[in-house]
């Protein structure tokens, strides 16, 4: 108990996290699609839980906050929620705890991704997210696609952080990048474990398997894989970062309504 007490201790929230759900929230518009009740905020089922939504920040391939995310809010259905705190409780014990990237995403997101990836001009991100991917690929090689899991509401970005542990710094636009596969101390310094490669890495190391990962790095991609297996969660074995609950409330249900507590107001 003493060790998950101060594990529990060390999940404070970054100072830019607190002020982002401090300021006010862009107004929902009217008419705008609400989540259904089977949705919660993760927070309000387990807040040790660290959030770093990505796409609510320009640190994206994208390069600017994605259409849709109102709030740097993970949403989920309550049963794959569920299940990721029963996954947080076993990391804690051993020193760790869960980060995720992303959670339910809108369909209008993934929309955005779509119209991002015909630009062929805009190469903004290029250098640290898909260095070796011709953008002209982005479709036929499976980085992006119309429909996404994650719109269905149980599939999820995450990683693994060790405690304690400091808050990643803020990504400052323009900043140099760095390719998303170099070694962990040049790449973005996220705080979490050393997976290999950073999240959102467009590239064939992402492989959850892939076996030029070895030593350290595999062996924490096997400690997330594992923990999340043993609670019901499948990983796409392309990305390292992907797992989806099953059996899912929605398999065959793409949402839109926005990333947003409001979103749930409807409750």
């Amino acid at each position: 108990m003493p060790r998950i007490t101060a594990a529990l201790r060390a999940l404070a929230l970054p100072v830019a996290a607190l002020m982002a759900l401090a300021s006010p929230a862009p107004a929902q518009a009217e008419g705008e699609p609400e989540a259904p009740k089977e949705f919660v905020a993760l927070s309000d089922v387990d807040p040790t839980i660290r959030q770093e939504i990505r796409y609510f920040t320009p640190h994206n391939f994208t390069g600017r906050p994605v259409e849709g995310y109102r709030r740097p809010l993970c949403l989920l259905t309550r049963p794959a929620a569920k299940a990721l705190h029963r996954v947080q409780r076993q990391l804690l014990r051993r020193g760790y705890t869960l980060k995720v990237y992303d959670c339910y995403r809108p369909q209008r997101a993934v929309n955005t991704f779509v119209d991002w990836a015909k630009d062929l001009d805009d190469q903004r991100m290029k250098r640290e997210f898909y260095p070796h991917v011709d953008k002209t690929r982005l479709f036929e090689d499976g980085y992006i696609a119309e429909k996404s899991g994650h719109s269905r509401g149980s599939t999820m970005d995450l990683t693994i952080v060790k405690l304690p542990a400091l808050p990643t710094r803020p990504y400052i636009p323009g900043e140099k990048l760095v390719p998303c596969y170099a070694p962990q101390k040049e790449r973005f310094p996220d705080n979490s474990v050393d997976m290999g490669t950073g999240y959102d890495c467009f590239d064939t190391l992402s492989h959850t398997l892939d076996p030029r990962i070895k030593g350290k790095q595999r062996a924490n991609r096997l400690l997330l894989k594992g923990a999340m297996e043993a609670q019901g969660f499948v990983n796409l074995a392309e990305e390292w970062w992907h797992f989806t609950y099953k059996p899912e409330p929605f398999p065959d249900t793409y949402f839109d309504f926005p990333v947003s507590r409001r979103s749930l107001t409807g409750h």
